[in-house]
């Protein structure tokens, strides 16, 4: 989840940055075949490879455990290195990641679930790197009156990846099988590495005095900005919380809708494309929202308010029951991108360019680190109080994080500051 931002509209129309558009489209490509890697990766395990819940939730914990492990000294190093180069190495070391899993089903080869769970780890970690240099990058193309607009349609395309990606996956794991359909997403890395490649806007070199500190003052630096931050540490809080409890929702949500609401691949695929429409839609009304409500109301007030029918998912059955799961993972995803569209922006205009990508880091250090616990969490709970039980929990506990930003200094806030250091 997120923070709101109202500033000035922009001083010219994105749909004409070109290096933004290749970025943009790269990333739009990417963010679909991660979104069937979602599907893919547990399917494989709950068909192909016969795992448990606690499995498949371990499965979920190992692809988010670097955020943990790795977050800080990767801000750190995205601080001192040219960060469009370094995503493109990210992208392509993803790539052969990926691909590794279906080549692992050829003849004569067999797909186990440590492949599948070191395939999690190590991709984890190479999107670690590339999330914290993507966020700290987007400052380096747009002027700081654009931010919020890029972060829109960037936030509406990972929605609508959330859309097709599901559906998509559906038909691909219906039609070459869990494994084989990581080919897919393997082919966006290399899509998303040929954008990268193509953007000549010049990078502004790494601080000089950098090089010169140890990691561990630079690590220090980065988390003391982010604690000290009267707003950015209640909505750290926040957005931790509520992926603790997000995380608990994915660990099961495969075995959910498979074990009992006894859908088949493509109907997984239905319901998840289904729950993404509500994604699209917060992408499209989060600025008009921030403008209506103001841009640090919108923040508790989405939560608050659009919050309330996710409720609807632990009450799904078998047979059209589903719809309710739909509908509850619809406004699941409608609340995450109105607040993310709006706290993103506003990190990225507070925040030093010298310091952005160690503030990212934090902040991902935090709210991502939370992830693992809660994946882990999932399997356990499932396996003891059952898959429905956990999904309640999880639904109500990530519907009470807003209560860190409800009790804070926003709520006597309409707008958040539209300028910053530089």
């Amino acid at each position: 989840m997120t923070d709101l931002l109202a500033g000035p509209a922009p001083r010219r129309s994105l749909w004409r940055h070109r290096d933004f558009l290749l970025l943009w489209g790269g990333q739009a490509v990417s963010e679909v075949g991660s979104a069937i890697t979602v599907l893919a990766v547990p399917l494989a395990a709950v068909v192909l490879l016969d795992s448990s819940t606690f499995q498949v939730g371990l499965l979920t914990a190992m692809s988010t455990l670097p955020f943990l492990l790795v977050a800080l000294p990767a801000g750190a190093l995205v601080d001192r290195a040219a960060k469009h180069r370094l995503m493109m190495w990210c992208d392509l070391g993803r790539l052969l990641l990926l691909g590794s899993v279906p080549l692992a089903t050829l003849p004569g080869l067999h797909l186990t679930y440590w492949h599948l769970l070191l395939v999690a780890l190590l991709t984890g970690v190479l999107t670690v790197f590339f999330d914290v240099a993507y966020q700290s990058y987007l400052p380096v193309l747009l002027d700081r009156e654009d931010l919020v607009d890029g972060n829109g349609k960037l936030g509406t395309t990972a929605a609508f990846a959330q859309f097709a990606g599901p559906s998509l996956g559906g038909l691909l794991v219906g039609a070459l099988g869990a494994a084989r359909s990581l080919i897919a997403d393997a082919a966006t890395y290399a899509f998303s590495a040929a954008s990268l490649f193509l953007i000549k806007t010049p990078e502004p070199p790494p601080h000089p005095g950098h090089r010169e500190r140890r990691i561990r003052d630079d690590i220090k630096e980065g988390l003391h900005f982010v604690v000290r931050h009267p707003i950015l540490r209640r909505i750290v809080g926040c957005t931790g919380t509520a992926n603790l409890f997000n995380s608990m929702m994915l660990a099961v949500e495969i075995p959910f809708m498979v074990r009992v609401l006894h859908l088949e691949p493509r109907g997984v695929g239905l319901v998840l494309t289904l729950g993404a429409v509500g994604g699209i839609v917060g992408g499209v009304i989060a600025a008009p929202l921030a403008r209506r409500f103001g841009s640090a109301r919108i923040i508790w007030l989405s939560q608050l308010v659009l919050g309330v029918p996710a409720f609807l998912a632990p009450l799904a059955t078998p047979g059209w029951g589903v719809l309710l799961y739909a509908a509850g993972l619809a406004f699941y995803g409608m609340v995450a991108v109105v607040y993310n569209v709006a706290q993103v922006s506003y990190r990225q205009v507070i925040t030093p360019h010298a310091l952005l990508g160690r503030m990212n880091a934090s902040v991902r250090f935090i709210v991502w680190g939370t992830m693992p616990l809660g994946a882990l969490l999932g399997g356990v709970l499932g396996t003891w109080l059952g898959l429905r039980a956990v999904v309640l929990i999880a639904v109500a506990g990530s519907y009470a994080a807003v209560l860190w930003v409800l009790f804070s200094p926003l709520r006597g806030m309409r707008d958040v500051p539209t300028s910053g250091p530089g």
